[in-house]
């Protein structure tokens, strides 16, 4: 992540932002760490048939986690400085550089597989096997860990007039920095963007062809954990073009900090929303709210599937009449 631009500022500048920050990523912290934790713990130990949609959502809250174990040293990096070493330093920018990749992955991987479960169930039928279903959040998770690589080519800023901070980075070269920025960009929010996008249009246009309405929160869920990450991260990476586009007199302190800030929040919402979404689930003693959404979610697609798959044999099967019709007359 080009984590150059979270935070810009010497520190005599921003005592203000400095208290801000601790309290953002404080809370941050604090409400997504174990939040998280319950997730990972409810679909591990609760949740006994999972489908793939609940699989990446397990994954995307271990992405999520990573990220959040590593806020109490940048919100101590704030207050003083960094005093843990370039090893760690550079270990912990490439953690967030791959969850930030992994994250996205796993919600695109989502948007993907409901589009194949609606408007193609035959070929995902015969072609998704468990076998590769199983494979695809391993795929994503190396593919991130690849896409993390190039960001341990950037160094903590060692300005000997300011306290090292590790959030501040150095590149070799403008042309290395505006390669890292547009694999970031593209491979990190825009291409995984306009692939979720198709995606949802295509089944919402198959939804409307079949005349079909569902207010499932576990359809509506998996649209708000999309919108939720958008809105975390578009804001940011706006911010990182108009900054490396025309420089820093472009962008005030207050909307860098906000936006860095922004990002970090994304790896706290999502089980606000799983939280949200299970309010009003009945669930006894021995199954929770947040087991019976994880169950919803299961089965919703693998109905949604079904019913496709009866519209379209009910189809083929007046169609394929109407052919012998034809030819009989």
């Amino acid at each position: 992540m080009n984590h150059s631009t979270i935070l810009k500022m010497a520190p005599e500048e921003f005592e203000g932002g400095t208290a801000i920050a601790c309290v953002i990523l404080g809370l941050a912290f604090l409400v997504g760490a174990p939040g998280n934790l319950l997730v990972i713990w409810t679909i591990l130990r609760h949740v006994k048939q999972r489908s793939h949609t609940v699989v990446l959502i397990l994954h995307l809250a271990a992405a999520d986690l990573l990220v959040l174990i590593t806020l109490p040293l940048w919100i101590y990096s704030l207050v003083h400085t960094w005093v843990f070493g370039d090893v760690l330093c550079q270990a912990l920018v490439y953690i967030v550089n791959v969850c930030m990749y992994g994250s996205i992955f796993f919600i695109t991987l989502m948007g993907v597989e409901r589009f194949l479960a609606i408007c193609h169930p035959f070929w995902m039928m015969r072609r998704m096997t468990k076998r590769i279903m199983n494979m695809c959040p391993v795929f994503l998770w190396l593919l991130a860990f690849l896409l993390g690589l190039p960001a341990l080519l950037t160094r903590p800023s060692d300005e000997s007039e300011e306290p090292e901070l590790c959030f501040i980075r150095q590149y070799n070269s403008v042309t290395e920095q505006i390669i890292l920025f547009c694999l970031e960009i593209l491979g990190g929010f825009v291409i995984p963007f306009i692939i979720i996008t198709i995606c949802y249009c295509l089944v919402a246009a198959q939804l409307r062809r079949m005349s079909y309405s569902s207010k499932q929160k576990s359809m509506i869920l998996v649209h708000a954990v999309v919108i939720a990450f958008t809105l975390c991260w578009l804001p940011y990476h706006v911010i990182n073009t108009i900054d490396l586009v025309c420089g820093e007199e472009c962008v005030s302190t207050d909307v860098v900090f906000s936006t860095g800030a922004l990002a970090c929040i994304s790896s706290s919402v999502n089980p606000l929303l799983y939280a949200f979404f299970a309010r009003n689930l009945r669930g006894s003693l021995e199954e929770s709210r947040l087991v019976r959404l994880f169950q919803e979610i299961a089965t919703q697609t693998n109905r949604l599937r079904e019913l496709v798959v009866q519209q379209q044999t009910g189809q083929r099967a007046v169609d394929t009449q109407v052919g012998l019709s034809k030819v009989v007359s």
